[in-house]
């Protein structure tokens, strides 16, 4: 399932992070890069800073615990701390997929989704879209400052060549609760009518069996 989420971030919050990533120090992406991908990897990264990434991942943890779409469509178990990445005139990352297995420098988890928050307005930069295939066919992918994307991390993708100006994102990869991607997007279109249901009639008998077979489902499908 490859879904848009808007407002991932709001306004102050896009302040802060930029207010941070502004005198960071960006280094050569190809560093944070697999053997494969750093051979079509072409941006910069913020150079890791413990006091900086702690306020950052403060920012994203707290907005994205709170984000009903997020945590209804990706159902985190763990996610990894993320990486600022920058793309100026001319860099572009060429088709690849991302790495199964995350954490070098801590546990160990697997990647199920992958996310790009987009810090950025999509009017400061020229190019620059997340182009992902999917078994519909290919999707391009740029979005407002704030809004953030998910879809499978076994999807190609690739980010196309920014022609002008600076496109400046987030990334991270979560474990989900539930494994295959197919289950988590029945569960997920599931618990909307779920929760429609029981905004509109909580105590109808309809509710309550939709309400019971999408608890059992996430029971029988959930990895812990």
């Amino acid at each position: 399932m490859l879904l848009e989420i808007p407002g991932v971030l709001n306004e102050a919050q896009l302040n802060k992070v930029h207010e941070i990533l502004n005198d960071a120090r960006f280094v050569d992406g190809k560093l944070t890069a697999g053997m494969v991908a750093r051979r079509v990897k072409n941006n910069l990264e913020m150079q890791q800073d413990p006091k900086r990434m702690e306020i950052l991942i403060r920012i994203l943890v707290s907005s994205l615990a709170h984000n009903q779409s997020f945590n209804s469509a990706v159902m985190p178990l763990r996610m990894a701390d993320p990486i600022f990445a920058s793309y100026r005139s001319g860099m572009a990352y060429g088709d690849h997929v991302d790495d199964p297995i995350m954490g070098k420098q801590g546990p160990k988890f697997r990647s199920d989704v992958s996310m790009t928050i987009f810090l950025s307005d999509p009017s400061h930069y020229e190019g620059g879209e997340l182009v992902i295939r999917t078994p519909f066919g290919t999707q391009a992918v740029k979005l407002g400052a704030g809004a953030a994307v998910i879809y499978p991390s076994s999807s190609l993708h690739r980010v196309a060549e920014v022609t002008a100006g600076i496109r400046l994102v987030a990334l991270t990869w979560i474990q989900s609760h539930v494994r295959d991607p197919a289950r988590r997007e029945l569960l997920y279109e599931l618990n909307r009518a779920r929760e429609s249901l029981l905004e509109k009639a909580p105590g109808d008998a309809n509710t309550q069996l939709v309400d019971r077979s999408y608890t059992n489902l996430v029971r029988m499908w959930s990895d812990l």
